[in-house]
């Protein structure tokens, strides 16, 4: 495994297990497929109801907390102080344990101020490692970076070799900010990663798949990826991606193959936040 170092000097895996979609019911076998192949970071949210099946794998795992890497995210209608703090103290019980070590808000939507000074409390109290945000493109993230007093650790984003999110890399360099990537293998408007017969050649040479390459892309450019897979073979074969290097020009090639550089999903579009809104808030 390979790590980067967030701006408050905490270490975090490049590459981890996502459970965005993953069910209540199959989460925590899902979970513990994929701690046992060797994943020691794991990425949920309370938007996602599976909280407690991550919670129940690390538990049952025989893995000290101490070498997991456990990430989630204030949803939107925990949005404000008083109910953020209240909404990762449930995060707390529901991953049974005493600390989280990478809390993102999850929308850029709400209170997003009110919940900051929430999750800056919880930081300073030891109940969190390092916070975050999660889908706020450019203008957004800037606005917000620029008014709070702990700069984001992370911005988590679609990102993947069809979604490179090149031109907000300057902003997060500004606030020492990393980027973590969602959807790595491409789904929410974008296909092909996984077929491209561009990765795959690159692949051929060293044995790899054309969605292991992918991982790797990302990897080499200190991006944290999360692949989700219900499938343990598949999980094993996401984790394998260590043991090679991609040259300059392989880089170089993949990153021409960028078609929407800021990601598929306009997060200012009023129709999408109303949508969410009044669906999800």
């Amino acid at each position: 495994m390979e790590y980067i170092k967030l701006n408050n000097g905490v270490e975090m895996p490049t590459l981890g297990y996502g459970v965005f979609l993953v069910s209540p019911n199959e989460c925590e076998r899902c979970v513990s497929d994929a701690l046992s192949v060797g994943y020691r970071l794991v990425d949920t949210a309370q938007a996602y109801a599976n909280e407690e099946g991550v919670g129940n794998a690390w538990r049952k795992s025989g893995l000290r907390r101490e070498d997991l890497f456990l990430v989630t995210k204030v949803w939107i209608s925990n949005a404000g102080e008083e109910r953020a703090a209240r909404s990762i103290d449930e995060s707390l019980r529901k991953l049974q344990t005493d600390y989280i070590d990478l809390l993102l808000i999850h929308q850029a939507y709400g209170d997003v101020f009110g919940t900051w000074r929430a999750m800056e409390r919880a930081y300073r109290d030891g109940k969190v490692r390092a916070i975050g945000v999660s889908n706020f493109q450019a203008g957004r993230f800037f606005d917000f970076a620029h008014y709070v007093e702990v700069k984001p650790m992370v911005n988590q984003l679609q990102c993947n070799t069809l979604v490179q999110q090149t031109a907000i890399e300057p902003l997060h360099a500004q606030f020492g900010t990393r980027m973590m990537a969602w959807g790595p293998l491409g789904g929410q408007g974008v296909d092909g990663i996984v077929k491209s017969p561009e990765l795959a050649a690159i692949g051929s040479k060293y044995g790899k798949s054309a969605a292991q390459v992918a991982l790797r892309w990302l990897t080499q450019r200190g991006i944290v990826a999360i692949p989700k897979s219900t499938h343990k073979e598949r999980m094993a074969q996401n984790l394998d991606v260590f043991d090679f290097r991609l040259t300059d020009s392989e880089m170089a090639a993949i990153a021409k193959l960028n078609q929407h550089d800021t990601g598929t999903i306009n997060f200012g579009d009023p129709q999408f936040v109303k949508h969410l809104i009044e669906n999800y808030g």
